[in-house]
């Protein structure tokens, strides 16, 4: 019992990661943007938590990740940490941020760490954002890195389709990912690009390579929560697997409250004072 107590409270941390990745352990990472969310996830033993600029898509119903500003993405991963008592907090570091220079990706990810309690923070792209990354980590804040489909760049690519089919693409992706290894950041997300290649990455790198629709043979998985749940219906990519269809659940519970109300059913003798 008392192990078991001891066992839910451990704090993962990036050298924890860098362990699992070294004994083939696979890591498991989920999206969280509220406190109610992160902290059913977090009992659940997920490893990592992101609080994604996905937030931008599923909590504030924009097209794109670009709008969500940093303030918003504080105010989330605020609301998360609360919540988090075992996971990893990782917090993207939304568009706009950090691409103007590496005194402004600095800043930014200071007041991520200082005004929400995360404990790392992620950016997208490779050898354009060197100076960046460098930066942050010399002030002691974990980085985590992101190569492949790069949602805050989808105006420069006009798709969401997969990335570095090509073989040029494919060997700046290796390089990138390399010297991101090279600078410091403690793991590495792939999204959307060919198995084969995912492979040869986490291969290649001996940081932990988070894959999402990249295939089995990375060292960990990810996924947004709401398209997991199944509360999301429009987006339906291959990659993406739908554990629950709690979209359903909650409108069959919302209909049968609507009809309890109008039915005069609730509340019933029992439910008042």
């Amino acid at each position: 019992m008392s192990a078991h107590k001891k066992q839910e409270v451990k704090r993962i941390t990036t050298h924890q990661l860098q362990e699992m990745k070294n004994r083939g352990e696979k890591i498991a990472m989920l999206t969280a943007y509220d406190y109610s969310m992160a902290k059913i996830i977090d009992q659940s033993g997920i490893d990592v938590i992101l609080v994604g600029d996905s937030a931008s898509n599923v909590m504030a119903g924009n097209e794109t990740t670009l709008p969500i500003t940093l303030d918003q993405m504080i105010y989330h991963a605020t609301s998360v940490v609360k919540a988090v008592k075992r996971a990893l907090v990782v917090v993207d570091i939304p568009f706009g941020y950090y691409q103007g220079s590496s005194g402004e990706a600095l800043r930014s990810s200071i007041r991520i760490m200082k005004e929400s309690g995360a404990h790392a923070v992620k950016m997208e792209g490779g050898s354009e954002v060197k100076d960046s990354v460098l930066r942050i980590l010399s002030a002691g804040v974990p980085v985590m890195g992101h190569l492949g489909l790069t949602p805050q760049s989808i105006y420069k690519f006009g798709t969401y389709s997969v990335r570095a089919k090509e073989a040029e693409e494919a060997a700046k992706l290796l390089e990138d990912a390399k010297l991101l290894e090279e600078c410091g950041c403690f793991g590495l997300v792939l999204e959307k690009i060919p198995a084969e290649l995912a492979k040869k990455v986490s291969a290649a790198v001996k940081i932990p390579v988070i894959g999402i629709g990249a295939g089995p043979e990375v060292d960990g998985q990810v996924l947004v929560m709401q398209d997991m749940l199944g509360i999301t219906k429009e987006f339906k990519p291959r990659f993406l697997r739908r554990y629950a269809d709690l979209n359903a659940v909650i409108t069959g519970a919302v209909n049968k409250y609507v009809e309890d109300v109008k039915a005069r059913a609730f509340p019933n003798e029992e439910e008042k004072y």
